[in-house]
C-alpha cells in the first residue's frame, strides 16, 4: 500500500472543507427561504436577518460579545443572525432551524462567560433578542413586565422613572441582559434583604419547541419552576418576565474602604468571613481583592476593598458598624448618602454625577479577555489559606486578577434550596467569583492566564464547598464539565456539571426537559439534557 504524500493529504483536506462549506451554504440558503415562507411579513423579516454576506454582519455579531476571547477569526461564527421584533419571527426561526437541522443559540446581553449564547461547533443560528426590550412598570401594583432583550440597567432606569422608593434585586453590571440574568438566578447587592432576581419572577412568556407561546398558567408550574434559575435556554425562548418590585428607602448609604496587607487586610478578611453573613439584612458588605502598587514603597501588595450598600442613612449605619465591625474603622467621611438609583451607578463604577441615561446604553465601559470561576464557602478560610492566595496573586499573571467575596445570610438563609432551581442558600457564608483579565490577543497569552486561574481554583479546593464543589450557573465555566453537542449526552457527563450548579434540583430539571423538549432541540454544552438523550447512549 502506498503511503499518502503531503500533497495528497492537503488535497483531501481542502476537498473536505469545500464539501463542508457547500453543505453549510445550502443549509443557509434553504433556511432563509424557509424564514421567508413562514413569516407573516417576509419583507420585514428580511431586514432582521444578517449573514456573512451582509456588510453589518460582524458589527451585529460583535456588538453583544462581552468577552474578547470569542471575537477571534477562529471562533465559530453563525450562519445567520436573526434579530426579531415579535414572537412570530421567533416562531418561524424555531420551525426553520428544526426543519433544516440547525442549532439555535439565544442571546440577550451577551455576557455569557463561555460565549455559549453566540458560539457553537455545529451549524447554528443566533437568535439575538436585542430588539425585544420593552419594559412596563406598574408602580401601583409594584410589578413590571420586562422583555428578555432588555438590560438590567434599562430595567432600573424605567423603575426609577416611576418611583423613588421601588427597586429590584438584580446585578451591579447594567449591560447584563435580563434573559440570561433572570434565568440563571441573578444576584446583586440587595440579595441579603430580598434574595435573587429569580425569586421575584411571578409570570413569564416563553416560546416552546413546538412554537407555542405560553404563560405561567399554560406552561404549568414545573416549567415555570425550571426557567427561574435553571437556565431558560434549555427549555425554550423566553420572551418576557413579570417581576415583583421591592421597596427601597429614599436614602441609602454606600462606602468603599480599601485596606492593604500593611493595613491588616488579611485579618480583616478573616474576621469578615465570620460576621458578614450575620449582619442585619439591610447591610451588605462584599470584598473585592486585587493586586495594587503600594503608594509607600512602590512595591506590589494585596488590597481588599470593603464595598457596601446599606439600606438606610449614615446616622444609623455608623453605630451599627461600631457594634458589628469596629475593626474596619468606618467613619462618616467614608460614607455617602444617595438615592437607590444613584447607588446603581456607584456599584457599576460610573460617576454618580453622570446622567441616569447612561443606564440605557448597552455598550459596556470596557471589554477585555477574561476567564472566570466560582466557589461557595461554608467554613471560614484560615489565615494561612488566605496567605497562599496572596502568593498566587504576586505571580506575573496575577496583575489583573480579582476575587469578589459576596456575603450570604439574611434572606438567602430563609429560602428553601428547592424553591427554584438555584440551590445555593442556607449554610453558605459567601460566594467567590474568581476572575482574571488580560488585554493582549493571542492563544499563548490566553492559555497562560487560563492556566493560572485553573491553578488558583485547584489551590482553593480544600477551603470551599465539597460533595459537590458548587458553582454558579451565571458564571458559566466549561471546566466543570460539558455535554456532547450532538445531543446524546450521558447522565454521567451531564451530572458532573449539573450537580455543581443545581445540586439535588438537577434531576427535577431533567424531568422537566424530558417533558417539554424530549428531542433536545434547545441545547448547548451545558444545557439540561432529556432522559431520551441518555437512552441513545444505552444508559
Amino acid at each position: 500500500m502506498k503511503t499518502p504524500t503531503t500533497s495528497m493529504l492537503s488535497f483531501v483536506f481542502l476537498l473536505l472543507i469545500s464539501f463542508s462549506l457547500a453543505a453549510s451554504g445550502d443549509t443557509h440558503e434553504e433556511f432563509l427561504q424557509c424564514l421567508s415562507l413562514h413569516s407573516p411579513n417576509s419583507t420585514s423579516i428580511s431586514k432582521l436577518i444578517y449573514t456573512p454576506n451582509n456588510s453589518s454582519y460582524l458589527s451585529v455579531l460583535n456588538f453583544s460579545i462581552q468577552n474578547l476571547r470569542f471575537t477571534s477569526p477562529s471562533t465559530p461564527k453563525p450562519l445567520v443572525i436573526v434579530t426579531p421584533f415579535d414572537e412570530s419571527q421567533i416562531q418561524a426561526t424555531i420551525y426553520c432551524s428544526k426543519y433544516h437541522g440547525m442549532q439555535i443559540r439565544i442571546r440577550s446581553g451577551g455576557h455569557d462567560y463561555e460565549g455559549l449564547s453566540y458560539v457553537s461547533d455545529v451549524p447554528f443560528v443566533i437568535l439575538d433578542m436585542i430588539n425585544l426590550r420593552s419594559i412596563t412598570v406598574d408602580a401601583e401594583s409594584k410589578t413590571a413586565w420586562v422583555e428578555s432583550g432588555a438590560t438590567i440597567g434599562q430595567l432600573y432606569y424605567r423603575i426609577a422613572e416611576k418611583s423613588k422608593t421601588l427597586g429590584f434585586p438584580a446585578g451591579v453590571c447594567p449591560t447584563v441582559g435580563v434573559g440570561g440574568h433572570f434565568s440563571g438566578g441573578g444576584y446583586g447587592v440587595m440579595l441579603r434583604k430580598y434574595g435573587l432576581a429569580a425569586d421575584h419572577v411571578i409570570d413569564a412568556r416563553i416560546v416552546d419547541v413546538n412554537g407555542q407561546v405560553l404563560d405561567r398558567k399554560s406552561m404549568g408550574e414545573d416549567l415555570f419552576w425550571a426557567i427561574r434559575g435553571g437556565g431558560g435556554a434549555s427549555f425554550g425562548v423566553i420572551l418576557a418576565w413579570k417581576v415583583n418590585l421591592v421597596t427601597v428607602p429614599s436614602t441609602v448609604t454606600v462606602f468603599t474602604v480599601a485596606k492593604t496587607l500593611d493595613q491588616n487586610a488579611t485579618n480583616l478578611i478573616h474576621m469578615w468571613q465570620h460576621i458578614a453573613p450575620k449582619f442585619p439584612e439591610d447591610l451588605f458588605i462584599r470584598i473585592i481583592i486585587n493586586r495594587v502598587n503600594s503608594s509607600e514603597n512602590g512595591k506590589w501588595t494585596i488590597q481588599a476593598s470593603f464595598n457596601s450598600l446599606y439600606l438606610g442613612g449614615i446616622n444609623n449605619l455608623i453605630p451599627l458598624m461600631q457594634e458589628c465591625f469596629p475593626e474596619l474603622g468606618l467613619t462618616e467621611k467614608d460614607c455617602t448618602e444617595m438615592s437607590w438609583i444613584d447607588s446603581i451607578l456607584y456599584f457599576a463604577g460610573i460617576p454618580v454625577s453622570e446622567s441616569l441615561d447612561v443606564l440605557l446604553d448597552r455598550t459596556p465601559l470596557t471589554r477585555v479577555y477574561f476567564k472566570a470561576k466560582s466557589d461557595y464557602v461554608k467554613e471560614p478560610i484560615p489565615v494561612f489559606g488566605l496567605e497562599g492566595i496572596w502568593r498566587m496573586f504576586y505571580e506575573d499573571v496575577g496583575e489583573q486578577a480579582v476575587m469578589i467575596l459576596s456575603p450570604y445570610g439574611g434572606k438567602m438563609e430563609e429560602i428553601a434550596e428547592s424553591a427554584i432551581p438555584f440551590p445555593h442558600r442556607k449554610g453558605n457564608l459567601y460566594k467567590i467569583q474568581h476572575l482574571v483579565n488580560w488585554n493582549e490577543e493571542g492563544e499563548e497569552v490566553s492559555q497562560r492566564h487560563i492556566s493560572w486561574i485553573r491553578r488558583l481554583y485547584s489551590y482553593m479546593a480544600p477551603y470551599v464547598s465539597r460533595f459537590p464543589r458548587a458553582a454558579y450557573i451565571n458564571y458559566r465555566d466549561l471546566d466543570v464539565g460539558v455535554n456532547n453537542n450532538e445531543g446524546n449526552t450521558s447522565y454521567a457527563q451531564a451530572s458532573i456539571w449539573g450537580v455543581k450548579y443545581f445540586k439535588n434540583n438537577f434531576n427535577r430539571l431533567v424531568q422537566v426537559k424530558t417533558k417539554v423538549d424530549p428531542g433536545n432541540f434547545f441545547r448547548n454544552e451545558q444545557s439540561i439534557p432529556p432522559f431520551s438523550a441518555w437512552w441513545k447512549k444505552g444508559d
